[in-house]
């Protein structure tokens, strides 16, 4: 039987496939589909075995103490932890910004639920509800620097990225995963190539609330300032929209966060790791200069617009040295040297490249190879004077954040971030010469080596296998540590609960634990602001017994807390064989403090102080 041919107009309906081809064209739906794929991985993978609501890191458990105190009636201007550290407490520099939609959630969950399953669904959303914005910027960015499959491309990678951090595991609160999200979109707006200035103006509005949330942004931040800046200045007229938007709206944005975050009575002063008077001013008035800039001097030649650009520079420096010299420098370089000696230096996402491949070599790659290799991949490019825009700004980003990863770790969250989409550039081209010359072998093997070697978490896995086969007595003795009671754990903690509520003095790492589960107050927690409970805690343990009820006796403590388990009580007991730690360690236990009972197998010894002659 002969087929029917369409007559002209009519139109063949679309199969399936071709319907689903379709969808998956546009961003939001590829987005959608790759979110919930890498929600319900995250899922099946961590929850079923998962033994707290709450992450493993100390900042998420601050972070929910600090959202039940706001829960509780604590001011939103108002930002003491007035349970920890030395007198009347600590001044935090979290924001409120990320407390704001956590306490939210947790209110809406309460409506149907108890107060604790309450938390454990809210901890459970916020992290996984980020990775929707996380996902969209990478894979706008992926879709402007290689079209449709440039965006599948960067959400592939992004998926791995992300299904291998701690940032975005059910309880992560902390604001790492926010700052992902907020990287990801500035890198998307910056890759704008037709300079739209809604763009911009989205990419400004984002570095304010970067800035707000947390200062380790800044570094990068700055390289997202200077990159528009100097887009204008080599651009001229044609990058004026772009850039009258951009100053504008990082002017008005970072003073909505400043007034609106910032109390009153803090508005004249200057601290350099929260937004404060010195970021405030100082991305306000480049902001504001900028703007004005772009409005009067786009016209001119290029050399004058260079000139107007250094000049801007030279008031937002001099605006630095006046109002916040301090922060021309790391913050923590200011920690007193027991703290770096006996805390920082065995601070994970604090340690360098050096430290860290003394500790663990086999895992560095994870930090550090991707970033590399697109660092050199962008190098190549522009040697060949290929897409040279897209990559001199990746290239700029991608140094600035690699050299913070290389002073500490922590910043190799956003050099593995931005190595995506160089990466994503080259993974197209290669396919492209390998399904070209689908006999050369080369070619084909190239093309998986590229892709294998663009995922953080391959050179991670590998690292990790070489390191379990050369130190596996090692890796069978931390699986065996994992299989132990912690001493910040519910279960070990839970002599204090019976006891009146007062000031607890306990290793630093167990400091948060003993806030979250406990009406007590803490001496000492890992935070740098709270240096003089972290060094009142060490001295404690360094001092012979007799000395140490001196300041057992001055700061008012009511019970000290004993944990061989950790590294820094160990080391305290190493420095001073006779101090009280070490002697805690060898069972001699001074007159004054009283045993507290504790459950079997417990690694925590909890002790009554009582003041000698009492």
């Amino acid at each position: 039987m002969a087929t029917v041919a369409p007559m002209i107009g009519e139109t063949t309906p679309m199969s399936l496939r071709e319907k689903l081809r379709v969808v998956m064209e546009k961003l939001w739906p590829s987005v959608l589909f790759y979110s919930l794929l890498l929600i319900v991985a995250i899922i099946v993978m961590k929850v079923p075995n998962a033994k707290d609501y709450v992450g493993a890191d100390n900042d998420d458990g601050m972070r929910l103490v600090e959202v039940r105190d706001f829960l509780s009636g604590q001011g939103w201007f108002d930002l003491m932890q007035y349970r920890m550290g030395l007198g009347p407490g600590t001044l935090m520099h979290w924001s409120r910004l990320i407390d704001l939609p956590i306490a939210t959630l947790i209110r809406f969950f309460g409506l149907v639920l108890p107060q604790q399953s309450a938390e454990a669904a809210a901890l459970l959303v916020w992290p996984l509800s980020l990775i929707v914005p996380s996902l969209w910027g990478m894979g706008l960015a992926g879709r402007r620097v290689g079209g449709v499959f440039g965006m599948h491309i960067a959400l592939l990678l992004a998926t791995f990225l992300l299904v291998t951090s701690n940032r975005f595991l059910p309880g992560s609160i902390d604001h790492h995963n926010a700052q992902f999200a907020l990287a990801a979109i500035m890198t998307a707006m910056l890759l704008d190539e037709d300079h739209r200035p809604l763009s911009y103006a989205i990419a400004a509005f984002c570095a304010a609330l970067a800035i707000a949330i947390g200062a380790e942004t800044t570094p990068f931040v700055a390289g997202v300032c200077l990159v528009v800046a100097i887009s204008w200045a080599w651009e001229g007229d044609t990058f004026a929209p772009a850039a009258k938007a951009f100053g504008l709206t990082l002017a008005l944005s970072i003073s909505l966060f400043f007034f609106g975050t910032v109390p009153p009575r803090l508005y004249s002063s200057v601290t350099c790791d929260n937004l404060s008077l010195g970021y405030y001013s100082l991305a306000a008035i480049g902001g504001g200069l900028l703007m004005v800039a772009a409005a009067f001097a786009s016209r001119f030649g290029r050399p004058f617009r260079f000139a107007v650009l250094g000049a801007v520079g030279g008031v937002v420096l001099a605006s630095a040295v006046v109002i916040a010299p301090q922060c021309l420098h790391n913050p923590l370089a200011d920690l007193d040297p027991m703290l770096i000696d006996l805390w920082l230096k065995n601070v994970q996402e604090a340690q360098s490249i050096v430290a860290s491949f003394h500790q663990d070599p086999y895992t560095i790659g994870f930090f550090y190879a991707t970033g590399l290799f697109a660092i050199a991949v962008c190098i190549f490019r522009l040697v060949y004077a290929d897409r040279v825009r897209i990559h001199l700004v990746l290239l700029f980003l991608l140094a600035i954040s690699w050299a913070i990863a290389a002073v500490q770790i922590r910043g190799a969250m956003f050099s593995n971030l931005l190595a995506v989409f160089p990466l994503t550039l080259l993974i197209i081209d290669i396919r492209r010469v390998s399904n070209a010359e689908k006999e050369n072998g080369a070619a084909a093997l190239s093309y998986i080596l590229t892709v294998l070697l663009s995922v953080a978490a391959v050179w991670g896995l590998a690292g990790g296998l070489i390191g379990d086969r050369i130190n596996n007595s090692q890796a069978q003795a931390e699986a065996e540590a994992k299989d132990k009671p912690s001493c910040s754990s519910q279960q070990s903690l839970a002599p204090l609960i019976d006891l009146p509520p007062g000031l607890v003095a306990a290793p630093s790492d167990m400091g948060v634990s003993i806030l979250r589960f406990t009406a007590n107050r803490i001496l000492s927690a890992p935070y740098h602001r709270n240096q003089g409970g972290m060094l009142t805690e060490m001295h404690i343990g360094l001092s012979t017994p007799s000395d140490a009820e001196a300041f057992l006796r001055g700061t008012g403590v009511t019970t000290l807390a004993f944990c061989k388990d950790f590294l820094q009580t160990r080391e305290i007991a190493r420095m001073k064989p006779d101090g009280l730690y070490a002697q805690l360690e060898k069972g001699i236990v001074p007159p004054y403090l009283q045993a507290v009972p504790s459950p079997e197998g417990s690694p925590v010894r909890f002790f009554r102080y009582i003041p000698s002659g009492s």
